[in-house]
Formats: structure tokens, C-alpha cells, sequence
């Protein structure tokens, strides 16, 4: 009896295990095409999926993430006279997702599309990646001029080396390429402020835990996350357990020509049974406030509005300078809050569901999109257990720069490397292109001509590259 419980126990497992695989995405083939201006992969996938394509640097690597797959054989070996492929390797992540790894010889610029496969009733998977090509380092005038040299190398004597003709000297010069140092593109710079600090403890928790200490905690593993990220970069604000006045706070940001403040707190109220996590945003009667203390200000002040000095400008056009940058400013914050606020709905309660406005003071600066985040209620007991916990202040950093990431994929600076690698969109049931365009501030026609569409039909799962500039 004893062995035919474990034989029924063994099959049971096998079967669970068998559906549990079968209903994994199989990735089944791969083909590469080359044409003159990119390389492409084709992926051949049993079912819908998700994916996600990014690149690496040092050495340079094209990695694509499909999720709840397997690798159904082996992948094709690009050829060696690849001319941007080396090698191709995949591994398992999370024990389920598949990871495809392409070691390159270059880097160059991605976009993929999925598309349903007529032949094999599943979908395609393409991949093109595009050779970087320097235009201003190879104008064609220099090809003609390289390929006819302008002084005959018969006339090779010493004097006529150093006296050029006079039509010959103004040739060179009009036809000389202009060599342009390679410019690294920004990073996005991101100000994390972590709330109180040194003699300023903050709120305290029934337990005792003070709310300097987890923020810090918690600032600086959004710090990491930033930092990880390619195209981004963090600045710690207060670097350790002492007090940073509250304008001064600012002004680190404002120095270090931040996109973005994030100011990290814990909340505390008299009802220990208030929970939840809150973003707040400048109001706008902080914004007026503030505006009029710079107005007052603007004449004895060197600093930049925007990238423009008020010093030397008359008062109404200082008004109007202000007003504009406050506004955008204000809008820019909106966004980054809301984005933040939705990632934090997954992983806790919300003491709110929609951005809060309020004056705080740390977030009054006119011309750097700014968002406060109250995590949690360190005056519950339950939330404070909770941030007191590591594995609660990881979740909390991977939401904050989940919102973060999220809203500059959207809202990138102009150039940053961000903006620079161009958004994707993946459809979703119900999406249309105008919907889209809408939603991304940019012309039907941009996204058509990035995307090479002859119509404005889009499919489910359907990758589209959005263009920065509408």
C-alpha cells in the first residue's frame, strides 16, 4: 500500500511539473538576417509573451528577458565575419524567465517588434539592431577628398611641401573633416534627500525606532538601484547621521544639476491604527510663495532660473521667466509623483490614492521637478515592524525607482542618454496608436515613420519605438 502511495505521489508530481512546463513560452528557433544598415534576430515563440531588451557596456552586450520561457534546443551560432555579433548565450533567471545574451562586437541601437507567425501559429520575436554611425565623422565630401588627395604625391620636394598653391591651402581647408571629440551623453541625475538627520530625529516609533534612520536606510538603497541603472545616477544629499537645513538641502540638488528630488520620509500621527504610504507634491500656494520670495530676491541672486540668470532682467520679465519654469516644474512633479504613487501600490497600502499637495519647504525650488514620499506610518506599530525590516526597505527602494524609472522613460531631459535610447511601448488590449500618441505627447506621423507603418493598425503585444522629440 506504502508503495503504491509513493508511485501515485511520484506521478502526480510529474504531471504537475509537465502542465507547470507546458504552459512555459518555448522559444524554439532563432535566424539571423543581415542587411546594410542592421542586423537582424528572429525568435520563434509558442505563445504570447513579455519581454524586455536592454544593453550593457564593458564589453558590450544586447540582453533580452522573456518572461515565464524556455529554451526549447539550441540557438544558432552567429557566423564569424558577423558584422556585429560574436556570440550567443542564454541562461535561466528566477527559475522561469529566460534570458538571451548577445555578445557583441559594437554596441548599436536596438528596437524589436513582436508579431503574430503564420507559419507556426505562435509569434515572432524581431530584434534590429542598427550600427552607430558618426555622420559628421564621414561626410561624403571627405570621401572624395581622401580618395583624390589634394597634393599629388610626385610633387614630393620639401619646398613645395611647405608652399601649397594658394587654391590648393583654401581646398584643404573648406573640405577639412571636422573632428568632433566623442561626447559622452548625461546621465539623469536624481537628488535623494533622506529626511531628518543628527539632531533631528524625526518621528519616533512606539518601539523606538527613529525616522531619520530607516529614510537613510531606505535612501540609500534607492541609491544602489539608481546607480545599477545605465543612464542614471544618484546624489545622497545627506550622506550620514547629521542635519542638513532644509534650503541648504536644495541647493545640493540645484548644484548637482538634479532632474529630480525625492525627498524620503516616514509619517506619524496620533491614531496608531493610521496607515499607508502618501507622495506630496509643492502646492500651489507653496509654488506663489515661493515665487515671490525669488521675485524679491532676483536682483541680489546669481542663481539660475531654468539655465537663466534673473540678475539682469527687468521685473516683469523676471515674472514671467519664473512663472513658466514654476509651472513646468509644478507639471513635471505631478507626473513623477503619480508614476511613484502607482508603484507603491504594489507592494502595501496607500493612505491615499491620489498625490497629496502641501507647502513643505525642502520642495520649493523653481526649476527642479520635486515629490516628498511619507513610505509609511512609523506611529503604527505593524508599519514600524515592517521598517524596521530589510527585506520592507528593499521593496520600498524597488518601488520608489520603479516610479522613478518609469516617469523618466516617459520624460527624459534632452540629451541624456535616456532620451537618447528613444522609448518603447508594448500594446496592451484596447490601445490605439492615437491613444498612444496621445498619452506620449507625440504626432501620429513621428511614431508611423520611426516604426516604418504604412497604417495606423496596432496589435496586442506589438513594440512600438516612441520618439523623444514629437
Amino acid at each position: 500500500m506504502r508503495s503504491f502511495i509513493n508511485i501515485l505521489f511520484i506521478a502526480v508530481l510529474h504531471f504537475w511539473a509537465g502542465s507547470a512546463f507546458a504552459q512555459q513560452t518555448a522559444v524554439n528557433s532563432l535566424k539571423h538576417q543581415i542587411s546594410s544598415d542592421h542586423s537582424r534576430m528572429i525568435f520563434d515563440l509558442s505563445t504570447q509573451f513579455s519581454h524586455k531588451v536592454f544593453q550593457l557596456d564593458k564589453p558590450p552586450r544586447l540582453v533580452i528577458d522573456i518572461s515565464d520561457a524556455r529554451l526549447n534546443g539550441k540557438l544558432d551560432q552567429p557566423s564569424s565575419n558577423h558584422p556585429l555579433f560574436k556570440k550567443i548565450r542564454s541562461a535561466v533567471r528566477n527559475d522561469k524567465d529566460l534570458r538571451v545574451v548577445v555578445d557583441l562586437k559594437k554596441n548599436g541601437i536596438a528596437k524589436s517588434l513582436t508579431i503574430p507567425s503564420s507559419q507556426s501559429g505562435g509569434y515572432q520575436l524581431m530584434i534590429d539592431l542598427f550600427a552607430k554611425q558618426d555622420v559628421a565623422a564621414k561626410p561624403s565630401v571627405t570621401r572624395s577628398v581622401s580618395s583624390h588627395p589634394l597634393v599629388s604625391k610626385r610633387n614630393s620636394s620639401p619646398n613645395a611641401a611647405k608652399s601649397p598653391s594658394p587654391r590648393s591651402e583654401a581646398l584643404a581647408v573648406a573640405y577639412k573633416p571636422v573632428k568632433k571629440s566623442p561626447q559622452r551623453s548625461k546621465d539623469v541625475v536624481i537628488a535623494i534627500d533622506a529626511g531628518h538627520g543628527g539632531q533631528d530625529p524625526g518621528a519616533k516609533g512606539p518601539h523606538g525606532t527613529h525616522e531619520k534612520d530607516v529614510t537613510f536606510a531606505i535612501a540609500k538603497k534607492l541609491a544602489a538601484l539608481i546607480d545599477k541603472k545605465s543612464g542614471m545616477r544618484a546624489v545622497m544629499v545627506r550622506q550620514g547621521d547629521y542635519y542638513i537645513d532644509l534650503k541648504k538641502r536644495m541647493k545640493i540638488a540645484r548644484e548637482s544639476k538634479a532632474d529630480l528630488f525625492v525627498s524620503i520620509h516616514a509619517d506619524a500621527y496620533d491614531n496608531p491604527n493610521v496607515k499607508g504610504a502618501s507622495v506630496f507634491t509643492l502646492s500651489n500656494k507653496g509654488a506663489t510663495t515661493e515665487m515671490a520670495r525669488w521675485l524679491a530676491n532676483h536682483e541680489n541672486s546669481a542663481d539660475l532660473v531654468g539655465g537663466v540668470s534673473l540678475v539682469d532682467k527687468d521685473d516683469v520679465l523676471a515674472s514671467v521667466l519664473l512663472d513658466l519654469s514654476m509651472t513646468a516644474t509644478q507639471e513635471a512633479s505631478q507626473n513623477a509623483a503619480s508614476s511613484v504613487l502607482g508603484s507603491l501600490r504594489q507592494v502595501g497600502h496607500l493612505h491615499s490614492r491620489s498625490v497629496q499637495k502641501a507647502g513643505f519647504l525642502v520642495l520649493k525650488s523653481p526649476d527642479i521637478p520635486a515629490i516628498l514620499v511619507e513610505t509609511a506610518f512609523i506611529s503604527n506599530p505593524d508599519e514600524e515592524s515592517k521598517l524596521r525590516s530589510v527585506a520592507h526597505q528593499d521593496k520600498m527602494a524597488r518601488a520608489i525607482f520603479n516610479g522613478i524609472d518609469s516617469y523618466f522613460q516617459q520624460a527624459a531631459p534632452a540629451g541624456t542618454q535616456i532620451a537618447e535610447q528613444g522609448r518603447q511601448h508594448v500594446i496592451s488590449r484596447g490601445e490605439t496608436l492615437s491613444g498612444i500618441a496621445q498619452q506620449y505627447g507625440v504626432s501620429m506621423q513621428k511614431i508611423k515613420a520611426t516604426n516604418a507603418m504604412n497604417d495606423n493598425q496596432v496589435r496586442i503585444g506589438q513594440v512600438l519605438s516612441i520618439p523623444v522629440d514629437g
